[in-house]
């Protein structure tokens, strides 16, 4: 009954302005968040990017997407990296050593330096693989 009255295209239709839609809100959020994220602009200038985007949104991030589309790139990257980051050094924490042949390039990094002598290795070494 209800595809009698709503045709197929109607429904594509529908649920191509859906996602446009929630795209638009995606972005227009990605564009406030860029606004008071970035370090480039002083409070005015924030303020004055957030009325303009206020008032005028479709207008005023697209344009601001134009101005600062680069620059939102970048910010993004180097927050990815810096996430990244953090999650690599809380898995080094957490993970601790690898075991025994970690200890064991320790103790060969340590002779190399000519910190150990190759009896002080030997004995480590032993003592290492004994355990």
């Amino acid at each position: 009954m209800i595809a009698y009255d709503y045709p197929l295209l109607g429904v594509f239709w529908s649920i191509l302005v859906f996602f446009l839609f929630v795209a638009w809100l995606v972005l227009l959020f990605r564009v406030f968040a860029d606004i008071f994220r970035t370090q480039d602009m002083g409070g005015w200038a924030k303020a004055l990017w957030s009325v303009f985007v206020i008032l005028l949104p479709f207008l005023g991030v697209f344009i601001y997407v134009i101005v600062n589309g680069k620059s939102m790139g970048d910010r993004a990257a180097a927050d990815a990296q810096q996430q990244q980051a953090a999650l690599d050094t809380y898995v080094r924490q957490t993970a601790g050593t690898a075991g025994p042949a970690d200890e064991l390039a320790k103790l060969a990094a340590l002779r190399d330096n000519g910190t150990l002598t190759d009896a002080e290795f030997a004995a480590q070494k032993a003592k290492l693989l004994d355990a």
